[in-house]
């Protein structure tokens, strides 16, 4: 039967009996045709979860004959029947230690020294050993070595993909594949436009285990190219993409948008780790979407039963990073309260401890498991596990501690010893915009006349920095920074540049948010100083009378 017609009936097959009852009907096939029946049984017959009807295929007699043919006559087969054959076997879970796929693989290798193998048979030994043998098969860097050989212009895009995955398990140390790598992200730049969702998005992740981090044009475009193909994606693909994003700090507006898109309409299908990665990313990014939080949160009130641990603490913990609390709010965390009082245990230290203090950076106070949380025997499963009671782990416990006693006067439980606490909380250095800082000192220094009334980056006995102090006598007077006698009011401004909030945002970040609401529990009268407020004022004297507005707004004229 001529090969061509073959193809077209045996592809229009839509189960193995069907594909069977074909075959039994044939007086002659080649081996091409042969592994191509195999191939398209492959395909009808399994699924996620393995072979449909084992027995049924298994079992069968024209299975079986092809099986005995293609074992004892391997020498005689083309590459492309053997390598079909392989594929198809594997797909079908052949048990890899039987001499029928013992037999082809070291046909395959025998060729493979030879060098026998073209490209396109390369990549297929390729995909089957990494199959069948994992990242640990000292074949798949023969097979590299070859590659290196041949013109990459000529490369289909699965051949490219092929040998992007073959290299991210071969490349361990150095740059030892860094020119082929050169070669290979120079071509596929060429190609992206006709790259799968599923080729783009395993494209990425190789660039990402193989640190190609100086391959900025192919980065680049990929990333854009994943924008259309956002609704395609499978979970796992999106993740891959996700994970791209972050590593490579890329940023691409259209790409949120397209997620903002997407999720909000898929969120009840989507696999909770790819809606967590999703999260990760908004949160990553500063990304305050609220289209993604409000549906994340829909998602999360319905299904989170079934969720791991870390994916609750995926999902809740951009809440408190981002300072957002959705449209159902309420329901969301009692929904949370539920799952912690069925599950608490089950959560790792760390993690248990990042999802109680994303809480409290929104208001939502976890009392009922505070007890727990500074006990010693929790204290202890803390330190025993990385990375232990270090500055942000004692930070987070100082502010779960500190929160309770301004925010919860009612909580009787037990405290925080003061040898868990820390002395100043950490502030990273990106926090506080130096420039903007100094613009306001400047503004400062024209309005008061003299240095010497306030003072910068102040470390309080309640473990925040303040960014600029004032201090003010009884009558509304102000006074010297180092004088500690008849302060009657102390003012603290918070000089608030772009990195204090969320992404192209008004909304400030969950961290700023708490520290402005316990200064001012703590006595301080808080004034923000926001960029956005600032940024068009030209010259000293405009700055001078923004703060007077700001800081003294029942007064006329002070210093100016």
């Amino acid at each position: 039967m001529d090969e061509q017609l073959f193809f077209k009936k045996l592809n229009s097959l839509c189960t193995s009996k069907e594909i069977f009852d074909f075959l039994s009907s044939l007086e002659a096939m080649s081996d091409t045709m042969a592994s191509g029946a195999l191939q398209r049984i492959s395909e009808v017959e399994v699924d996620d979860n393995g072979l449909k009807n084992p027995e049924g295929v298994l079992e069968n007699e024209v299975f079986r004959a092809l099986c005995f043919q293609f074992e004892f006559e391997s020498s005689k087969l083309s590459n492309t029947g053997l390598l079909n054959a392989l594929q198809a076997l594997i797909k079908l879970r052949i048990d890899p230690q039987s001499t029928l796929m013992a037999s082809l693989l070291s046909e395959g290798k025998q060729r493979l020294d030879k060098g026998e193998l073209t490209v396109k048979n390369l990549c297929a030994l390729g995909e089957s050993l990494l199959e069948l043998e994992g990242p640990s098969c000292a074949t798949l860097e023969q097979i590299v070595n070859h590659m290196q050989e041949k013109d990459i212009e000529k490369w289909s895009p699965r051949e490219m993909v092929m040998v992007y995955k073959m290299l991210q398990v071969t490349v361990r140390e150095g740059e030892r594949y860094q020119d082929l790598l050169n070669r290979l992200n120079s071509v596929t730049l060429n190609i992206v436009s006709q790259l799968s969702p599923k080729f783009t998005s395993i494209i990425l992740n190789s660039l990402v285990v193989l640190h190609q981090t100086q391959a900025v044009p192919l980065i680049t475009a990929l990333c854009k190219r994943s924008v259309k193909h956002i609704p395609c994606f499978t979970g796992d693909e999106l993740v891959n993409v996700l994970e791209a994003f972050l590593y490579f700090g890329h940023r691409e507006e259209i790409f949120t948008e397209a997620l903002e898109t997407h999720v909000p309409k898929s969120i009840f299908t989507m696999h909770p780790q790819t809606v967590s990665k999703v999260m990760q990313y908004c949160c990553q990014k500063m990304i305050l979407s609220k289209p993604i939080f409000d549906a994340a949160a829909e998602s999360f009130i319905s299904d989170a039963d079934r969720f791991t641990t870390d994916q609750i603490a995926g999902y809740i913990i951009p809440f408190g990073t981002l300072n957002y609390l959705p449209t159902s709010a309420s329901s969301l965390f009692r929904k949370l309260e539920t799952v912690l009082h069925a599950r608490f245990s089950h959560f790792q230290p760390h993690t248990l401890l990042k999802l109680l203090h994303s809480c409290v950076l929104i208001q939502r106070h976890p009392v009922n498991f505070l007890p727990k949380i500074f006990s010693p025997y929790f204290l202890q499963q803390l330190q025993a596990q990385p990375p232990g009671l270090d500055r942000i782990v004692t930070s987070q416990l100082t502010q779960l501690f500190l929160t309770v006693t301004l925010e919860c006067p009612f909580y009787e439980g037990p405290k925080l010893l003061p040898k868990y606490q820390v002395k100043a909380f950490l502030m990273p250095p990106s926090s506080l915009d130096v420039h903007l800082l100094k613009r306001v000192k400047t503004g400062l220094l024209y309005l008061l006349k003299k240095r010497i009334y306030f003072a910068s980056e102040v470390s309080t006995p309640y473990f925040y920095t303040v960014d600029i102090e004032i201090k003010l006598d009884e009558e509304g007077f102000v006074l010297p920074a180092a004088q500690c006698e008849e302060v009657h009011r102390r003012v603290a401004l918070c000089v608030d540049g772009q990195n204090r909030f969320c992404d192209n945002s008004h909304n400030l970040l969950g961290e700023e948010a708490i520290k402005q609401r316990h200064l001012q529990l703590l006595g301080y009268e808080v004034v923000q100083i926001p960029f956005f407020e600032i940024e068009s004022l030209q010259n000293c004297r405009k700055m001078a009378e923004y703060l007077h507005k700001k800081i003294f707004p029942h007064t006329y004229g002070l210093g100016c």
